[in-house]
């Protein structure tokens, strides 16, 4: 195979791929998930492949070859006389045709096209190495997706949730391209370690391949500068698994050197259902562990559909002329909330510097206009912005009413980033009667907590202070996490944190019986 100096043309490759770049609009390539490899990267994982290797016959592919990063990588890396065939899909054409160009008279086969599509090959491939395109379920048509999950329930039995992106399906597919004993390692977003669409790929990993070796970089280290993605690389063999069998799992620097590891029994991850809390956490929750989900209900804050509209100052209160009856005290996102614990007024409003109410009115639009005319005026001015035609308001009647969510007395933001050591989460205890929206999570005391806290008030606090002191690789643990360090927490994952020392400190006792009897 003719290899000639390959390395001669990186430079080259390189410019191309900035110009190719500048042709698209950072929307554009977003919706089409094409952000190319940093060199640095392609060749640490090149490096990493040849180590795992050994001294082979290379049959190697890249079924979203770009310009061929990892191509050129592979050539650096790899021993010319080893590298038996290469070849990569391109789906753009500008792409494609650029890695002709660049690599067609070095050995590299190229095929435009869209790899999903693409028929077996004769001869299947022993290393592939891929950063396939980070296209998101919502820019993939209906009829794409059915194909798709048609393709893969066909080729490995596994059925895939709707909300998958396309990098899934790539992985899964090639499944049947590699031969086996082959090798293969993608760059992917880490996402699917947490959400519930990743099962498939979990499944995918645990049971159909031997999963060798997952690296993740810090959430704030984004690998790629115009997409805000945490990403992974993912290394498995195409063989079926030991038991026994254990995965390196790693954290931050790079895959060659990280600055944290540690092997984690398949077992583990098979019951696992958040894979991004190793390697810090080994060890699997025991399911007779009170968790916060035990004697809280947890629920989302509530979701106006547009809180420009329904979430209101003074000044437009009495500019409008809307009935206090028709209001509610609503506190302000968690930026404005300079302390962590919201003391009451007499009125039961928060204490705090500026207040805000949410609209929520029953009255049909008829009883509006005959009895509130300038009020009446400003419903007319939502439908004026079409914001009764939105999702979430057309299906409320009327439109202007709102879901019923009560004050809560304990508050915990949902997202949050983790810079400089701080804490990505935050707790507060509410005791006013203002209601929250949907940039907090709401913690409602059950029958057993909410018993004692009536008979015994003073031991709010402890509770509070049992809250504020869940550790953030606790929450990082059962959260998720994105580019630029933002994790982020559901009212299911924050459900899952222990809570046996919150329960501790007050003299909560629960016996086993009670908790069958309580919390099933």
């Amino acid at each position: 195979m003719e290899t000639a100096e390959p390395y001669s043309v990186e430079g080259h490759r390189q410019h191309e791929q900035v110009r190719l770049d500048g042709l698209k609009t950072a929307s554009e390539r977003n919706k089409s998930g094409q952000f190319a490899t940093p060199p640095p990267l392609a060749l640490s994982l090149l490096r990493y492949a040849s180590k795992l290797f050994g001294d082979r016959p290379v049959r190697f592919l890249d079924p979203a070859i770009g310009t061929g990063s990892f191509y050129s990588a592979l050539s650096e890396t790899f021993p010319p006389e080893n590298i038996y065939s290469a070849n990569g899909i391109e789906l753009d054409p500008l792409f494609a045709n650029a890695a002709i160009d660049l690599w067609a008279k070095h050995g590299l086969h190229i095929l435009e096209g869209d790899f999903t599509r693409q028929p077996l090959p004769d001869r299947r491939f022993n290393l592939v190495v891929a950063n396939p395109p980070y296209v998101r379920h919502h820019h993939l048509p209906g009829n794409e997706k059915e194909r798709l999950r048609a393709r893969l329930l066909q080729s490995l039995h596994l059925e895939i949730s709707g909300l998958a992106g396309l990098y899934c399906y790539f992985m899964l597919l090639c499944h049947e391209w590699m031969e086996e004993y082959g090798l293969a390692i993608w760059l992917i977003p880490s996402e699917f370690m947490d959400v519930n669409y990743g099962v498939t790929v979990r499944q995918y990993l645990t049971d159909h391949v031997t999963l060798l070796h997952i690296h993740r970089f810090y959430p704030a280290d984004a690998q790629f500068t115009d997409a805000l993605v945490s990403s992974a690389v993912v290394v498995f063999r195409r063989s079926s698994p030991l038991a026994e069998h254990n995965v390196r799992f790693s954290l931050g620097g790079s895959i060659e050197q990280p600055e944290s590891e540690a092997q984690v029994p398949l077992h583990t991850l098979r019951q696992s259902q958040k894979w991004t809390q190793f390697p810090a956490n080994l060890g699997v929750m025991k399911t007779n562990e009170l968790t916060l989900g035990d004697i809280f209900t947890i629920k989302r804050g509530l979701a106006t559909g547009s809180n420009s509209f329904f979430i209101l100052g003074q000044a437009d209160i009495d500019n409008w002329q809307i009935p206090r009856h028709f209001l509610k005290s609503i506190l302000p996102g968690p930026r404005h909330l300079k302390a962590d614990i919201i003391e009451a007024l007499a009125s039961g409003m928060p204490a705090i510097p500026q207040h805000l109410f949410l609209l929520d009115c029953n009255e049909p639009e008829e009883k509006i206009k005959e009895s509130w005319s300038r009020f009446y005026g400003y419903i007319q001015m939502g439908k004026e912005r079409k914001i009764h035609e939105a999702y979430l308001a057309s299906r409320r009647t009327p439109w202007y009413s709102q879901e019923n969510r009560p004050s809560a007395p304990f508050l915990c933001t949902y997202m949050g980033r983790s810079r400089n050591g701080k804490h990505p989460f935050r707790f507060i205890w509410n005791r006013s009667q203002a209601t929250a929206h949907n940039v907090y999570l709401m913690l409602y005391p059950k029958e057993p907590l909410r018993d004692l806290l009536k008979k015994h008030p003073e031991k709010t606090a402890h509770v509070f202070k049992a809250l504020q002191q869940i550790s953030p690789e606790q929450f990082i643990a059962e959260g998720r996490v994105y580019g630029g360090g933002l994790h982020k927490v559901e009212p299911k994952e924050l459900s899952k944190l222990p809570a046996q020392i919150l329960c501790e400190g007050i003299d909560l006792e629960i016996s086993p019986e009670r908790q069958q009897q309580l919390f099933v």
